[in-house]
């Protein structure tokens, strides 16, 4: 964000001052209903007050203020600066219904202004930022990745973009932990046909997590469990080749070797075809 953060710290004293003093001794802000009084007070004097409430922390008044520029003086510059603070103070509020409609607001009326860029990284962390437990339903993650890809795409010179793709990695890392969550509950309960199918997803789709290692180790298991032993041998093969410093590769190795089997890839299964694409230098 560009005028509205750098605002914050040189607010004009004099003039939020008496704007408190007017507001305060009127009930501006009684229920945060619309006051009248308000429309006595230039858009400067009332972002003005806005930015003091930023930063005596009440993002719920600072939002109500920089709405009401919005609402008085639509479409001028001081409206413009005030969208994209009322996007900021809702979200601090963690409002993020709010914030979100606020950020989508500016998007749609500004679209080329430099503060496009932190609406639309905005509006991709009012999903992120409700990103729920492992345990939880996923929706808000694949609609944070979402957001989070057009920031990249679409402002990829912007210091959003380097924060968003760090997010993005951490929220992808997420969805993969989801999948290796719900395979491991059918692992403890010997349903292996079905911790396979999620073991899978997460070494087909989610490749590059944290959790392909486990993922790996956790197809040795399951495929030996239904004496599926060339599935497994490749498994342990993947793991030998890309994992070996790993606590999964020796789980393996031990489970292998002690029923007399080598990690290797063979057949035309789907592990050993991965293997042989690595071999290429390749993964899928």
């Amino acid at each position: 964000m560009t005028g509205g953060r750098s605002r914050l710290s040189v607010i004009g004293a004099v003039l939020v001052m008496g704007l408190v003093s007017a507001c305060g001794d009127r009930g501006a802000t009684t229920s945060l209903g619309r006051n009248p009084e308000l429309e006595n007070f230039t858009a400067e004097q009332i972002y003005e007050r806005g930015e003091f409430e930023l930063n005596r922390n009440d993002p719920t008044q600072a939002a109500f203020y920089f709405g009401e520029i919005e609402r008085l003086y639509p479409y001028s510059d001081w409206g413009k600066r005030a969208l994209i603070m009322q996007a900021f103070a809702y979200h601090r509020d963690k409002d993020y219904e709010n914030s979100r409609s606020a950020a989508q607001r500016y998007i749609d009326f500004y679209p080329l202004e430099d503060d496009a860029a932190y609406a639309q990284y905005l509006l991709a962390l009012s999903y992120y930022d409700q990103i729920e437990e492992v345990g939880r339903d996923q929706g808000l993650t694949f609609q944070a990745l979402q957001s989070l890809r057009t920031v990249i795409e679409r402002y990829p010179d912007s210091e959003y973009a380097r924060s968003s793709i760090l997010k993005f990695d951490l929220a992808f890392d997420h969805l993969a932990g989801k999948e290796m969550e719900i395979g491991r509950y059918y692992l403890k309960r010997k349903n292996y046909a079905a911790a396979v199918n999620r073991f899978r997803v997460v070494v087909e789709d989610f490749q590059t997590t944290s959790h392909t290692a486990e993922a790996l180790h956790r197809l040795v298991e399951s495929y030996l469990s239904l004496g599926l032993t060339e599935e497994a041998q490749a498994a342990g093969a993947i793991l030998g080749y890309n994992y070996q410093s790993t606590e999964w590769y020796q789980d393996s190795y031990k489970l292998l070797t002690g029923r007399g089997l080598e990690l290797k890839a063979s057949g035309n299964n789907w592990l050993s075809k991965i293997y042989r694409q690595m071999i290429k230098g390749q993964w899928l």
